[in-house]
């Protein structure tokens, strides 16, 4: 569903000289993608004073507003993000979903990009190649997703692309989350502590505490809510009163169209679902997001509610909120996930796009059963692991190491499976096969649901169950309709396989989407490097802000908060001078 464009956007379309001219003028030539329209925001992040639960605190806005703005493009649509970090902290966004193909310099995590110093602005230049669906984007550094600066991206189909059902009535966001009244400063200390999080004070939905009233809506009119778990480590469960929820869609992929009474939305999850007003309009229904596998008795308080409001009420809502599934159903959550399929006859943008394969015929290249842990004391820190490394951030990034052969940044020797031997904080990459088939089991060792995101990329969902993964497990997998999505849910005590077709050259984060797991360690990057030359891979961005062994090619912006453009040093001085750190650097790693 288009939208006119909010005040914050300009968008020029390539069919015009005056698209053609600001491609020029305002982007690097090597990201000119001809023929497609483009799509200009400007965004200032910054500290604004609210009261989501009743207690006035610090929340990050964008442009003022909590949740920020909604980023609504087309398939293969040109996005150009300027944003201006007006926190206290250096920042970066990340784009939950939005594959970034060839492009993991815009990907908006550590790994990839030097933080946002306070005070600057940075551009985000990339494409939504060839993706439908529901997304979201978040800050990704420094605990800063549990204040907000989060906010929906809508990719819609093109008009030669038919969407496999009618077109909604209207088109509603619904950010739902835990949330806590203490500062995200205070919550990572807490962390780096190695205190749990607490019950949360609340749960919010679209950045208010319970009984909010939404625009009305119409009787017999059907909407498509969009529902994204922007939280920190709450599963939880969705249900509007009486009303059926329709899944059409999850993460860019469309589904097989079912109803479901309530939905299990799990850390970093986006659905899509058709809610019909068809009920009478004696009263207002009520909206529900309450925490799933958690002890109910302690997290009474914790649970979101909105009211689902028709034009022509009578009156409000009534009766006890609507149940949520049995608490004590260990299966339930899990068998609903298995019920989740793909739509393998609508016609966009998937993985396996327009059945050109069938992805359990694929020859797997290779195998890793990533294995998480409780947080555990390491070198003195509370930290958590994946096979028994927490990720070492190294100060200078990954991405930016490859491009000017750094040494030894990182080591491309993430082990395939738990290794016997004690953990330990590493820098240790996943060597990805480009263009091979990887099986990622992810098995968890933890008391809680844990959610694992691919950036770069969407995984076929093949197989999940309780227990420990075995050979034989694969006898269980769904190998035809398997969802294909960048999140998926780990039950406690459980595994979830999933198959990943790695053809977008980049190096690209695999995390816990849960953000204490995150922020202690669990998360590892996949180098995924095409051994010819690929000159459809997008070089090094003019704007590139640097840090690390590569800070001396930083200057100052001498203008802040206008639009990023080449700094003072030229390509050609920064080879040099790059040719001397790595001089040094060598000198010192020989002198070890």
């Amino acid at each position: 569903m288009h939208t006119p464009a909010p005040p914050n956007r300009r968008c020029c379309f390539t069919s015009s000289v005056c698209a053609l001219f600001l491609c020029l003028l305002l982007l690097p030539p090597r990201i000119c993608f001809a023929g497609d329209p483009y799509v200009f925001f400007d965004w200032t992040v910054s500290y604004l004073t609210a009261s989501p639960l009743g207690v006035k605190q610090q929340v990050i806005g964008i442009n003022g507003q909590f949740p920020g703005p909604i980023l609504n493009v087309t398939t293969n649509w040109n996005v150009v993000v300027n944003v201006k970090n007006h926190l206290d902290e250096p920042l970066l966004l990340t784009w939950n979903g939005i594959q970034q193909r060839k492009n993991s310099w815009q990907d908006g995590v550590l790994g990839t990009n030097c933080p946002i110093p306070a005070g600057w602005n940075w551009t985000y230049q990339f494409q939504v190649k060839d993706q439908i669906g529901s997304f979201f984007y978040f800050p990704s550094l420094s605990f800063q997703r549990a204040a907000g600066g989060y906010g929906g991206i809508i990719v819609n189909n093109r008009e030669v692309i038919a969407v496999p059902f009618g077109l909604p009535d209207g088109d509603i966001n619904l950010f739902v989350g835990d949330w806590y009244t203490k500062s995200h400063k205070d919550l990572r200390e807490d962390i780096e502590d190695g205190k749990n999080l607490q019950v949360p004070d609340g749960i919010l939905m679209n950045g208010f505490g319970p009984y909010r009233y939404d625009e009305a809506l119409v009787q017999g009119k059907t909407y498509r809510f969009r529902v994204h778990n922007v939280g920190i480590s709450t599963s939880l469960n969705f249900r509007i009163q009486n009303h059926n929820l329709l899944l059409v869609e999850t993460e860019g992929s469309y589904t097989v169209q079912q109803n479901y009474t309530n939905m299990d939305i799990h850390v970093g999850q986006s659905y899509s679902f058709l809610v019909t007003m068809d009920q009478n309009a004696s009263s207002d229904y009520y909206i529900v997001a309450s925490p799933r596998d958690v002890n109910l008795s302690t997290w009474n308080k914790a649970s979101g509610v909105a009211i689902l409001h028709y034009s022509n009420s009578q009156g409000p809502a009534s009766g006890p909120l609507p149940d949520p599934p049995n608490a004590y159903d260990t299966f339930f959550s899990m068998n609903q996930a298995r019920s989740i399929r793909s739509n393998v006859s609508a016609g966009a943008a998937r993985p396996n796009p327009q059945g050109s394969f069938k992805y359990g015929e694929i020859t797997v290249t290779d195998v890793y059963v990533i294995t998480n842990r409780p947080a555990e004391m390491i070198d003195g820190k509370w930290l958590t692991t994946l096979n028994g490394i927490s990720y070492l951030q190294p100060s200078t990034p990954l991405k930016l190491a490859h491009e000017y052969s750094v040494p030894g940044v990182y080591k491309l020797d993430f082990p395939n499976k738990m290794m016997n031997r004690p953990s330990k904080m590493d820098t240790s990459l996943i060597n990805g096969t480009f263009k091979g088939f990887t099986e990622i089991i992810f098995q968890n060792n933890d008391t809680t649901v844990q959610s694992y995101h691919m950036d770069g990329y969407a995984f076929f969902v093949v197989g999940m169950d309780y227990g420990v993964w075995t050979e034989n497990s694969r006898g269980t997998y769904n190998k035809w309709d398997g969802v294909a999505r960048s999140t998926i849910q780990v039950f406690p005590g459980a595994w979830t396989a999933v198959l990943v077709y790695l053809d977008n050259a980049g190096i690209w984060n695999l995390r816990a989407q849960n953000l204490d797991s995150w922020y202690l360690g669990q998360e590892v990057y996949v180098s995924v490097v095409n051994p010819e030359v690929d000159k459809g891979e997008y070089g090094l961005p003019d704007n590139t802000i640097y840090c690390g062994l590569l800070s001396p090619l930083q200057k100052d912006q001498a203008q802040r908060y206008k639009f990023s453009a080449a700094s003072s040093v030229s390509r050609e001085s920064k080879r040099i001078l790059v040719a001397l750190i790595l001089v040094a650097v060598c000198g010192m790693v020989l002198s070890r």
